[in-house]
């Protein structure tokens, strides 16, 4: 008797405690669920006003003196002395004397030269005065101004051909022709500064022995430079000699204005660039110095600037509209190191200007600046 009470006991125990379970889980389901609230990026736009907005090209080169002097020897013989120290920046003024070679030997050859032609004249004398009584007051005049210490004035002119095969007979023009031509080397043991300049390069030292064809130094002017760049062979059409343009050391620390002076008309077959050659002058420019150049090419109309990283793809950049994202198609028109010119944005659209991670159409996000 007991045994049974005891089975009712817990089988009662156990329905109630199932139907306190359906009473809980019963309860819990009544309990509405919270929904998870969304996330909302907040993001940076800009206000697109577009505008005609010029195309600089940005391009740079090394500078080149406009007037520049190689040297080269044209005879042979031993560096005697120049106008001041033969050495790298050091300024000579026009006419003052760059490099004399030793011409000792070939001064006192031209003297005897003359010499001997001034005995050939005075030799042809008598005859001329019988022959050609005409003309001896020209020859006679050129005698008497003769000097073996210079260099030979031109011969009396012939008053017909008779005299002239006369003359030459007497070997008169062979001999003035051959001292013209000594003279004419003579004169190249000396060279002589062209205008006025700095001496940027030096190869030889007083006693040096120099021989013919070697090169002595370089000679520049430092009062003008070219500075030769690459332009894209697209924008030919819109590079004009005399054009303006904007030129920076590295640091853009100094700017200096040139003009375009020369276009080639070649192009580049590996580059596809043409050559242009700007002049430039100014303080605080050097041979060789690097410059950038700012070329202002074209103005395009209807376009607005743009960070290159706002890209989507090649032609797409993310717009705000209610607080999404869209994707917008653009037209790229020209492109610099950091930013890029489009068209094809409404003015007043609002564009995303700066990059999120994540970032797809139809993301939720908060403008929190214009």
């Amino acid at each position: 008797m007991i045994r049974k009470i005891i089975i009712a006991i817990i089988s009662v125990a156990i329905i109630a405690a199932a139907f306190m379970v359906f009473l809980s889980v019963s309860k819990k389901k009544n309990i509405p669920r919270r929904s998870k609230p969304q996330k909302v990026t907040q993001v940076f736009t800009e206000s697109v006003q577009n505008a005609s907005i010029p195309i600089n090209i940005q391009t740079s080169g090394t500078l080149r003196a406009k007037k520049r002097l190689e040297l080269y020897a044209e005879v042979n013989g031993i560096f005697e002395s120049s106008a001041h120290s033969f050495k790298p920046g050091v300024y000579y003024a026009a006419g003052e004397t760059l490099v004399a070679v030793d011409r000792t030997q070939q001064a006192l050859n031209l003297k005897a030269q003359r010499s001997s032609l001034y005995s050939q004249l005075v030799q042809m004398l008598p005859d001329l005065r019988f022959d050609y009584p005409e003309s001896v007051a020209q020859w006679e005049n050129y005698i008497n101004q003769f000097d073996v210490e210079n260099n030979l004035q031109a011969l009396p002119k012939a008053i017909n051909n008779r005299e002239k095969m006369f003359v030459a007979s007497r070997n008169v023009t062979t001999s003035y022709y051959n001292i013209k031509n000594l003279e004419g080397q003579y004169s190249k043991h000396i060279i002589t500064a062209p205008y006025d300049g700095i001496l940027i390069e030096s190869m030889i030292e007083p006693g040096t022995a120099i021989r013919t064809s070697q090169q002595l130094g370089t000679f520049i002017s430092p009062y003008s430079y070219e500075l030769e760049v690459a332009i894209n062979a697209s924008y030919d059409d819109f590079l004009r000699v005399g054009k303006s343009v904007e030129l920076f050391n590295i640091d853009r620390s100094k700017s200096w204005t040139g003009k375009v002076r020369r276009i080639n008309s070649t192009v580049d077959p590996n580059s596809q660039t043409i050559p242009v050659f700007v002049d430039v002058s100014g303080k605080s420019l050097k041979e060789g110095m690097y410059l950038e150049a700012d070329l202002t090419a074209k103005e395009e109309q209807n376009v607005y600037e743009i960070d290159r990283k706002l890209i989507i793809g090649t032609n797409e950049v993310f717009t705000v509209t209610d607080t999404l994202l869209k994707l917008k198609i653009v037209e790229p028109v020209y492109y610099t190191d950091k930013t890029v010119l489009v068209r094809g944005l409404t003015d007043g659209t609002l564009l995303l200007s700066n990059s999120i991670p994540g970032a797809h159409e139809g993301m939720i996000v908060q403008n929190i600046s214009e």
